[in-house]
């Protein structure tokens, strides 16, 4: 069986995007394609973040903020979940569109930070189930 390939759109790709990327990556192992990017990428990914998924023992330092262009390469996807970036986020080719309202964790506290984690964490596992993916 080909694995779902999930496209996770934010506008900097550097926070939620990322966070969804490693979530799809952990909870939906060989049965998940997972890429992150930004609608206007900031370069960089948060230390914030990285810290927050490394207390789950995930590295996020591996990972890039990337442009659309950078992984348009990848479509057609099965789902792009685009998070915050309203009209500034363009059109990719794929099966089902989805837009989660998840707040952007950037300034917040790192207890905050990780509430946002933790939701980010939900809204995937819930997708992976929507889509018949057995979780890891």
């Amino acid at each position: 069986m080909q694995p779902k390939k999930l496209l996770f759109v934010c506008v900097e790709n550097s926070n939620r995007s990322q966070m969804s990327q490693a979530f799809a990556t952990m909870l939906g192992g060989n049965a998940v394609e997972a890429y992150s990017a930004g609608s206007k990428p900031s370069g960089v990914v948060n230390p914030k973040a990285i810290a927050a998924m490394q207390a789950l023992g995930y590295d996020l330092s591996t990972h890039d903020s990337k442009s659309l262009e950078e992984v348009k390469q990848y479509a057609p996807f099965d789902v792009v979940v685009t998070m915050g970036c309203g009209d500034a986020c363009p059109w990719m080719p794929a099966k089902q569109f989805i837009d989660w309202q998840i707040p952007d964790p950037r300034n917040m506290p790192p207890e905050a930070f990780h509430e946002v984690r933790d939701f980010i964490r939900s809204q995937v596992s819930d997708l992976l189930t929507q889509l018949g993916v057995k979780q890891v």
